[in-house]
């Protein structure tokens, strides 16, 4: 089916006014025919997306990479990627990790008087539309920042018609608003932004970077909005940005972590796992926890840890880091009949990364007292069970395979998320129990 598009390809200069105005006038084009469909205008909610995708900017700028601004971690995208590391002799992974973003800034700035420009097309503001406005007919507010000199904000506006009712002449539509800036001067509009979400109807923010209360921007979305929507899987500093969430949390802002989505088969598991009665009462023998995670992003392993912990009453009493070739963490629990219980935190490194940093490879749940009917062994399917099953435990160990999501993607998630966005009680109390793990390494 052909989708329906109206776009006003020629950028203004930012005014809401202006901006209002195109919409009005889009619209009024656009239902202007009597043959033409009807054209339903945003009716369900507003959403604001943050989405500053620098490492592709400045890949772009230092010549290793000639693709679009999107967002989209594609193939093109992780050879450029892997160019960046090899010449500047990081590790290779296709994956901007924090060194190697690190690597890149430092490169972009010494360039100097001759800092390269940014020519690769921006995509930003129409990648999501497929996952979003196929839902319910609503507004989007792109933020797009661009690196460079700061010479104001533009503004581009569209509809996105992706759906025609079957029964009927009325095209269900997303309003598109795009707004180009350096930091600087996206932070001078901050008001502006709020201003465009529409009253009186739900509004979600995508924050696709690190959480930053201190930056005006994202305080001040984050007091308009509903819900806050991040992805930890792509945070710098996971262990620090779990602590910013939960303080958000405790300000009555509802955060939405799309990463916590993608534990959802490995939970689901582990609590099957322990259906049978014989094997529900074996719990309290539980003492031992190996999480081994794809190393690079940490954040998958603590939520894990932090879900087992909240339903099993485990307080934290330790929180030790051994580093070495798999930056070993051991975390201590007191448990309920008092008992140590004891988790290690393993990074692994793979040799097919996978397109989300941190997936969670493998879980072995064990017990001292030998009580077999405790002993469980969960593994991905894509990396199998060699190093779970080591040891001599996998013989009296239930061992199951997780079968990743179909779409762990983040657009698909949104997608999802949009759909059941009431407060998360078993996220919040899972969080409460990782900032507490953390506040033990900084004490």
């Amino acid at each position: 089916m052909n989708t329906p598009i109206v776009a006003l390809q020629k950028p203004k200069d930012i005014s809401l006014e202006d901006i209002e105005s195109e919409l009005s006038n889009i619209w009024l084009s656009e239902n202007g025919g009597k043959a033409a469909p009807v054209a339903t205008r945003a009716t369900t909610f507003s959403m604001v997306v943050y989405e500053p995708e620098e490492f592709q900017q400045l890949l772009g700028a230092l010549g290793f990479y000639d693709g679009p601004i999107d967002g989209i971690h594609g193939p093109q995208t992780k050879e450029a990627v892997e160019a960046a590391q090899q010449e500047y002799g990081l590790r290779l992974s296709g994956r901007v990790d924090p060194q190697t973003l690190k690597r890149l800034r430092e490169a972009y700035v010494n360039h100097g008087g001759d800092r390269p420009e940014v020519n690769n097309a921006d995509a930003r503001g129409f990648s999501i539309s497929d996952a979003i406005a196929a839902q319910n007919p609503c507004r989007i507010v792109t933020l797009c920042p661009v690196l460079g000199e700061d010479t104001g904000v533009t503004a581009q506006v569209s509809a996105y018609c992706p759906i025609q009712k079957q029964h009927g002449s009325n095209l269900i539509c997303c309003e598109y608003i795009t707004l180009r800036g350096t930091k600087e001067a996206l932070e001078r509009v901050s008001d502006l932004v709020v201003s465009l979400t529409i009253p009186n109807l739900p509004k979600f923010v995508w924050w696709k970077a690190t959480p930053n209360p201190e930056q005006e921007l994202f305080h001040k979305l984050s007091q308009c909005c509903n819900c806050m929507i991040v992805d930890s899987s792509y945070f710098s500093d996971p262990e620090s940005e779990f602590i910013k969430m939960h303080q958000l949390i405790d300000e009555e802002t509802y955060i939405a972590d799309l990463n916590w989505h993608r534990l959802s088969s490995w939970q689901e598991l582990t609590a099957a796992a322990f259906d049978p009665p014989e094997r529900r009462t074996a719990l309290v023998d539980l003492d031992g926890v190996t999480i081994d995670y794809e190393k690079g992003n940490a954040a998958q392993a603590f939520m894990f840890l932090g879900w087992m912990a909240s339903r099993l009453g485990w307080e934290p009493k330790a929180y030790i880091e051994e580093g070495g070739d798999y930056d070993i963490t051991r975390i201590k629990f007191d448990g309920p009949n008092h008992h140590t219980v004891e988790a290690e935190l393993a990074a692994i490194p793979t040799a097919d990364w996978g397109e989300i940093p941190g997936d969670l490879v493998g879980l072995r749940l064990s017990s001292t007292t030998n009580e077999e009917n405790c002993c469980t062994i969960l593994c991905s399917e894509t990396t199998g069970c060699m190093r779970m099953e080591a040891g001599g435990t996998a013989q009296s160990s239930r061992t199951e395979q997780v079968t990743p999501l179909t779409d762990q993607k983040a657009e698909y998630l949104l997608s999802q998320q949009l759909q059941r966005w009431g407060r998360d009680a078993l996220y919040e109390e899972s969080l409460a129990v990782v900032v507490e793990m953390l506040s033990l390494r900084q004490n």
